[in-house]
């Protein structure tokens, strides 16, 4: 459903190449907006498969929402987390409760936790 753009604007569907067969594997992620970018959240930390896919391929991925179009996936320090952290809590409700804080948690909680939880802001493809 949300690969075919069915689904609630905030929600993707991620493909990615696995590294070790080359087929894509798909996720479905919530996408957080902060000024005016576009982020993705990971809710289960450093170790999930699409994030060691996604590095393996060099950010390279596509976004299937209606159709399928490639994107860079560019991933942002740990420093400059927590604001879209805090973002992502606003909009993934279902999402949030995989963090150790609040969603209306101050900005200094969400620093705490940010090197734990890798983001990735979406850009065109290189």
């Amino acid at each position: 459903m949300s690969g075919l753009g069915l689904t609630r604007q905030i929600l993707l569907t991620l493909q990615v190449k696995d590294r070790s067969t080359g087929r894509l594997y798909e996720t479905i992620l919530a996408v957080a907006r902060y000024q005016a970018q576009r982020y993705l959240v990971l809710m289960l930390g450093d170790n999930s498969e699409w994030v060691q896919n996604l590095r393996a391929a060099g950010g390279q991925a596509f976004i299937k929402r209606g159709g399928s179009y490639p994107v860079t996936l560019s991933e942002i320090p740990a420093k400059e987390r927590a604001p879209i952290l805090k973002a992502w809590c606003q909009v993934s409700t279902s999402g949030r409760q995989h963090l150790p804080v609040l969603h209306q948690a101050p900005i200094s909680d969400f620093e705490a936790i940010a090197e734990y939880y890798p983001v990735f802001r979406i850009d065109p493809p290189l």
